[in-house]
């Protein structure tokens, strides 16, 4: 029984990174794609443009919760997000960041 108890639990641990792929999926896919690879709608966060010293963490908080203009493509304005919760964006940024590391932009 404590066998299923400790698997039950390790199942639950929280991961940043999963946590924040299935969010970012949820919420930010369908305009930045899949791995934000970015699409027709809005652009990929796999370019330099979006490393931390050009769009700090605080400025995608600020994008989701109160959208921002268009500035660095012909994307047009980004919404709010509705429904996101700061959790959920804190995870979201991680995943992003993750990729980010991963394609070598950070």
């Amino acid at each position: 029984m404590a066998s299923a108890a400790a698997a039950a639990s390790s199942l639950m641990r929280r991961d940043p990174v999963r946590d924040g792929e299935f969010y970012f999926n949820k919420f930010c896919s369908s305009c930045h794609g899949l791995k934000a690879a970015g699409t027709d709608r809005g652009p990929t966060f796999i370019d330099k443009i979006y490393r931390p010293a050009h769009h700090s963490d605080w400025s995608f908080r600020i994008a989701v919760r109160s959208g921002v203009r268009a500035h660095h493509w012909s994307f047009g304005d980004m919404p709010p997000i509705k429904g996101v919760t700061p959790e959920e964006v804190d995870d979201i940024i991680t995943y992003v960041r993750s990729l980010q590391k991963a394609a070598g932009i950070i």
